[in-house]
């Protein structure tokens, strides 16, 4: 089947929307992507016919429920080709997945001496938590810098290898500049030295087929939300083995196989070890659907139309008087920019007045922009229900703006 962008737009709702008067553009769908019908349909179903608190209810709505739940799992283990589902996590989100590493693997197998290999795109998610384990332990953080293109100094991060190096924990596509690093070389020069390698996949599951298989990663972390899947549920995938060598993070129900005052606790197999408390069934669901929903798109044609949207607009952006672009010409998802000496939040209210949506700041990237020597950037998204239509308004509002503000 064909890629149609006017199928996919009717059905998201929200696209009918005007704002200020006019069609909304929504261009920050790499901050939380907007929800197909199909996944606002199949929460609503849940809640209205079937929730039920899931695991050991041995009531009909609770036993599907479940069983429902577990699907999912099934399905994002064929989604990123896991090799069972028993690999994968559901955690709120990837920030949540990360700090569940860091908290459980890392307080386990980091110790003084050690280093831990980070880069200088990354998201707040992936630096933070890589910090706090280096304060509690004693390890060092260790950090790849960026070529002025917005590409990793891949010769620097084969230096930075050695024998301490415990992990390496990068984004697999940058979530400012679109830069999609190579990672299955970066994770094969990782495991030369023994390290784990932890991907942050949050911008990159929506855009193309992902294979932890054949990545060969360690640990593999997204979001549902910029997936087109509900807000607060996510994906943590850890090799078998090393999940089930990791010891418990958060205590709770669900997590335990008995627990006695006298004689302690005993846990659950991952990767219920690791689900404490009631899970966010109703997102798992949605989740479900979401999946569902661009596999029967197809990723290869969602990437296509994606990649020739991204071309189009890096050539009409390059017309615009006094605009610098950021990150490299083969990216994806995302094109961050300035406008003159204007700051990034006057760029952005500007174009919603004219209905185009960007997201502004510094995009939880703080290190990126001090390495690009600027306190913040605009940002558009491009994903598969944007139009060629919706760049040109990007395009002509930013014209608009500098003829206007000089």
């Amino acid at each position: 089947m064909s890629f149609s962008v006017d199928n996919v737009r009717a059905d998201f709702p929200v696209l009918t929307r005007e704002v200020n008067g006019l069609p909304l553009a929504y261009l920050d769908s790499a901050a939380s992507a907007q929800k197909p019908n199909q996944v606002i349909e199949a929460e609503a179903e849940f809640y209205r016919h079937g929730y039920a608190a899931v695991h050991r209810g041995i009531h009909t709505l609770s036993a599907e429920a479940t069983q429902r739940m577990e699907n999912v799992r099934n399905q994002v283990a064929t989604f990123i080709n896991a090799r069972m589902p028993e690999e994968l996590v559901f955690v709120r989100g990837t920030t949540e997945g990360i700090n569940l590493v860091a908290n459980s693997w890392g307080n386990s197998q980091v110790a003084a001496g050690d280093n831990i290999i980070i880069s200088e795109m990354e998201h707040h998610a992936n630096i933070v938590p890589w910090q706090m384990l280096c304060e509690r332990v004693g390890a060092q953080l260790r950090v790849i810098p960026l070529n002025a293109d917005g590409t990793l100094q891949l010769d620097v991060y084969h230096q930075l290898l050695d024998d301490k190096t415990r992990l390496v924990a990068v984004t697999q596509v940058s979530n400012v500049l679109g830069t999609e690093n190579p990672v299955a070389e970066m994770i094969a020069a990782a495991h030369q030295y023994g390290a784990k390698v932890l991907l942050d996949g949050a911008q990159a599951v929506m855009h193309h087929t992902v294979d932890v298989q054949a990545l060969d990663c360690d640990f593999y972390v997204f979001s549902g939300h910029k997936l087109y899947a509900p807000t607060g549920i996510g994906v943590l995938y850890a090799k078998d083995d090393i999940l089930q060598a990791m010891p418990p993070w958060e205590g709770g129900g669900s997590m335990i196989a008995t627990v006695s005052l006298k004689d302690g606790t005993t846990y659950a197999k991952a990767p219920w070890r690791f689900e404490a408390g009631t899970p966010n069934t109703g997102a798992i669901i949605g989740l479900g659907a979401a999946i569902d929903y661009v596999t029967r798109i197809g990723l290869s044609a969602i990437a296509e139309y994606e990649r020739s949207l991204i071309h189009y607009a890096l050539g009409e952006l390059a017309n615009v008087p006094d605009l610098t672009l950021y990150g490299p010409a083969d990216r994806l998802g995302v094109i961050a920019f300035n406008l003159g000496k204007h700051h990034a939040y006057d760029v952005g209210s500007f174009l919603d007045n004219y209905g185009v949506a960007v997201r502004t700041g510094h995009h939880c990237a703080m290190p990126l922009m001090a390495f690009y020597n600027v306190p913040a950037m605009c940002r558009a998204s491009l994903v598969m229900y944007n139009t060629h239509e919706e760049v040109d308004r990007l395009v002509a509002g930013l014209k608009r703006i500098h003829q206007l503000l000089g």
